[in-house]
């Protein structure tokens, strides 16, 4: 892996953090305040209804047991107790051992408001899933804690202010601030908005506010040197994502990618491309290349079209996993790891110096030779 920078502006600091993770994390606490519709129904039955997606009934029954839900701060073990208006339940979700994640993050780029990090492929960057605590924000809010008191804490903010995949490498910009994070959001959005709104987008990486450009290694030979791909990106059901699976659809929201060669492997099949997303749909190059018939290489989850390989829903296991919790899927999740995508570079406006065309690029010749 090595570094480059193109502009004056932005100098990258060859610096890396961060700290092994312990062996479990600090497990979770969610909270319910029950709701007029919800009145009268036992305890089993709320969690059963409304959190289906957690756990089958047989694991919520188990943590019910388990005196790990409390109802108006007192442990209750009887799944029948009947529930009112206005009740809280707290149900503690126990530690447990996450999955393997790296730790170590290189520091790119660093002022008083913003930090540019390199993430590593297999490390998630908000929590979710199995990965509440392996996470790039955890990293993040540990060093900035423990860097001192130079700024107040109503000022700090130490979040990333996009995300990357879990098996994606590469650029991550966060915001130490919370006018940092404000005014970063803001970017980000305004170039998918000009998506939507079907708005002129100057094509040129090096105009504009916000420009983030892909490497990506794409099975088969793409003839075009340059292809724009405006297919929109939509949901729909899948096994093991609660809020549906991001895929290539017609009633979809509008995205625009714009993909361009740079290198043939005709031996081994495969195409290197350069990727410069305008806008910001989850999973966008995974499934626009996918969609134009050269998925990634590697994808454990698009193919051909920009759908999921496992369209079937998985047989009903009715085993638990500790704590209760539904074991994972066995079909392919967007968190799966494999495929070759990476954050290159990362050109924009300084959101509180407003300064032009900072530069930040990180290049990955190990994973494309």
């Amino acid at each position: 892996m090595s570094t480059n920078n193109a502009d004056r502006t932005c100098t990258p600091s060859p610096a890396t953090f961060g700290v092994p993770w312990p062996e479990f994390n600090d497990g979770l606490t969610y909270r319910d305040l029950l709701r007029s519709p919800d009145s009268g129904l036992t305890l089993i039955d709320f969690y059963s209804l409304r959190h289906h997606s957690s756990a089958p009934l047989l694991g919520w029954l188990q943590r019910i047991e388990n005196g790990q839900i409390t109802v108006d701060g007192t442990i209750v073990t009887d799944p029948k107790t009947v529930l009112r208006i206005g009740t809280e339940l707290v149900y503690h979700r126990l530690p447990w051992k996450e999955p393997y994640a790296p730790h170590l993050l290189e520091v790119l780029f660093e002022d008083d408001h913003l930090i540019a990090l390199n993430k590593p492929s297999g490390l998630q960057v908000l929590p979710g899933g199995l990965f509440q605590q392996r996470t790039v924000l955890t990293q993040l809010q540990w060093r900035i804690k423990n860097q001192g008191p130079a700024l107040t804490d109503r000022e700090l903010c130490p979040v990333p202010v996009h995300r990357l995949g879990r098996g994606t490498s590469g650029i991550l910009l966060c915001a130490k601030t919370k006018l940092a994070k404000t005014r970063l959001a803001a970017l980000f959005a305004d170039k998918t908005a000009a998506v939507a709104s079907n708005r002129k987008i100057n094509m040129e990486v090096n105009h504009g506010k916000m420009s983030k450009i892909y490497m990506a290694l794409a099975c088969g030979i793409i003839n075009e040197d340059e292809v724009v791909i405006e297919q929109p990106i939509g949901t729909l059901k899948y096994p093991g994502v609660a809020k549906g699976l991001y895929v290539a659809s017609s009633s979809g929201k509008p995205a625009l990618s714009k993909v361009r060669v740079l290198k043939r492997d005709v031996q081994n099949n495969r195409t290197v491309v350069q990727v410069e997303i305008q806008s910001g749909r989850p999973h966008q190059i995974r499934i626009h290349l996918s969609f134009i018939g050269h998925p990634l290489i590697g994808d454990p989850l698009y193919i051909i079209g920009g759908k999921p390989k496992c369209t079937a829903p998985e047989t009903i296991d009715e085993t638990f996993a500790e704590d209760g919790g539904y074991h994972r899927p066995a079909n392919p999740v967007p968190g799966d790891c494999g495929y070759h995508l990476h954050a290159h570079q990362l050109i924009f406006r300084h959101p509180i110096t407003d300064e032009v065309c900072l530069q930040i690029r990180v290049d990955c010749f190990v994973i494309f030779p």
